[in-house]
């Protein structure tokens, strides 16, 4: 079976986004390379590579790590990824599906 070659979107991934590329649309966002309420639907997969790449160049910034981040993104960090595992939850979430692989 072939990988599809356009991005769901946050809102139809699974468990709404918990998942790599849900990742990155979060990161994205908290460091305000896509607005809030972009999804990234219908996306070319090679589009999310390259905001992959802008927000890795973020985060390379603060050693990649949350802990470094400045209080401002700290703050916002926490606020998208609280409402996202909120909302995982709901639908279902229990954190194992990001821990197994694809293959």
């Amino acid at each position: 079976m072939s990988k599809p070659d356009r991005y769901v979107g946050l809102d139809n991934d699974q468990f709404g986004g918990m998942s790599m590329i849900g990742k990155v649309i979060r990161d994205a966002r908290v460091f305000g390379l896509i607005a809030d309420d972009e999804t990234c639907e219908g996306w070319e997969i090679g589009r999310i590579n390259v905001l992959k790449d802008q927000v890795d160049a973020e985060w390379d910034k603060y050693g990649c790590m949350v802990s470094q981040l400045p209080e401002d993104l700290l703050k916002r960090h926490q606020e998208i990824y609280n409402a996202a595992i909120t909302k995982a939850k709901e639908m279902g979430w229990s954190g194992e599906y990001e821990t197994h692989s694809d293959d």
